[in-house]
């Protein structure tokens, strides 16, 4: 009997399944991200039924699930909801007696894997609190091997390509285009990464882009959040900048020289980057052009003076970055190339060689994620929970264009 007994409770055991808890700290709003707040202790505030919470998970064993809400409602008061899995939907409504509540909204059939989204909307009207929201709980045989992001940091991963350049090669220019595919509020396509700078362009809000030029300082400036904390022979300098050009000082992720022009380029039309590097003694003078494309002329964004340097470009990478969770579950896609390098001597070489790494997000909590080869250039892709996810480190090769650029960039003069 006792046998028995062990050989049923083990029976029991596999086919009872761990119940999955996704924070609503973690969940999407929309059509507005600013529609309630999201905190880490959840989501409050939802009052507009023309708000939808969303979260999005990856299901890796079909089967059923189990779809409950757990939420705060003021006591006595009455709410309803609709819960859409796929193309199933099921409504449920309760009332809040002052302490927690478990709204079961039913199971749902999850048909195939991948990723799928939970869409929770407000059935009550305009003005009525739909509740206090603390997660996302499902149960059942699709529950098995499930991944969500249950970290509150909501950012789709940054994403990178490296390029290999000659080991003594002393590069002097960095050409590099970018085509944006998708480019969602929050995005920063960066086309011209350095050792000591970015160069790029993003998209700032629904109504204003940049194209955006810095160079980080020396020494300390290198980790300092404040430029306040960084000795006036660590700083870059500020040379020239074009036209119509912000310069100031960045911070909070190193500090450095800032320079960006307001301008709203077009999805799905190259934008065309060059950084030079001129290398002096213990000093690097950067500088930025950007090809403007009505005009048809190159453009100066700015040029800076790094201390402590003394050499050519080196370290070249591209990325893609979501610098604002709220919309994190929004896909960035963006077209890389061709890439071309000059040496000091003149001569052109063409890159068609890159690898792919992304950042600490990447690793675990969002795998939406990778890179490839598209209509002859490298693409990145970054968030909007679809499928593919390239290791780190993968290497991918593009067909060679053969042409390197012409380009008759403006001469600078020192402010």
């Amino acid at each position: 009997m006792k046998t028995l007994s062990l050989l049923a409770s083990i029976a029991l055991a596999s086919t009872a399944f761990a119940e999955l808890r996704v924070p609503a700290s973690t969940a999407y709003l929309d059509p507005d991200p600013n529609g309630a707040k999201v905190t880490k202790e959840g989501i409050s505030g939802w009052t507009n039924p023309q708000i939808t919470v969303s979260w999005f998970g990856e299901i890796k064993t079909p089967g059923m699930l189990d779809a409950s809400v757990a939420l705060h409602l003021p006591p006595g008061t009455n709410s309803r909801w609709r819960l859409t899995v796929g193309t199933q939907a099921r409504e449920a409504q309760a009332t809040g007696k002052g302490q927690p509540v478990t709204v079961k909204f039913g199971t749902f059939h999850i048909p195939n894997a991948g990723y799928v989204k939970f869409q929770l909307t407000s059935l009550n009207p305009k003005d009525k609190p739909a509740g206090d929201l603390d997660a996302l709980v499902l149960d059942g045989t699709a529950t098995q091997g499930a991944h969500f992001n249950l970290d509150p940091r909501r950012n789709a991963a940054s994403v990178h390509l490296k390029y290999e350049t000659p080991a003594n090669g002393e590069v002097a220019l960095f050409y590099n285009e970018v085509t944006a595919v998708t480019d969602p509020v929050a995005t920063y396509y960066m086309a011209c990464g350095f050792a000591r700078g970015y160069f790029g362009m993003q998209v700032n809000s629904p109504t204003e882009r940049r194209i955006i030029f810095s160079v980080w300082d020396s020494g300390s400036g290198q980790t300092a959040k404040n430029r306040t904390d960084v000795s006036d022979e660590n700083r870059v300098k500020l040379l020239a900048k074009g036209e119509n050009v912000v310069a100031s000082d960045f911070g909070n992720e190193g500090t450095g020289g800032h320079s960006h022009l307001v301008y709203n380029w077009k999805t799905g039309q190259p934008q065309k980057f060059v950084v030079t590097a001129k290398a002096e003694g213990d000093h690097t003078d950067y500088t930025g052009y950007w090809f403007q494309p009505e005009q048809h002329v190159w453009k100066l964004i700015a040029s800076f003076r790094a201390p402590r340097d003394g050499k050519w470009l080196r370290g070249l990478y591209s990325f893609s970055e979501n610098f604002g969770g709220s919309n994190g579950h929004l896909q960035r896609k963006a077209l890389f190339g061709p890439q071309w390098i000059r040496l000091a001597d003149g001569k052109w070489q063409e890159i068609t060689e890159a690898s792919f790494s992304h950042d600490g997000t990447g690793k675990e909590n969002r795998l939406d994620r990778f890179m490839g080869v598209e209509s002859g250039r490298f693409f990145l892709s970054n968030g909007g929970f679809v499928p593919g996810s390239t290791k780190y480190g993968d290497k991918f090769t593009r067909p060679a264009s053969g042409h390197p650029p012409e380009i008759q960039l403006p001469t600078v003069t020192s402010n």
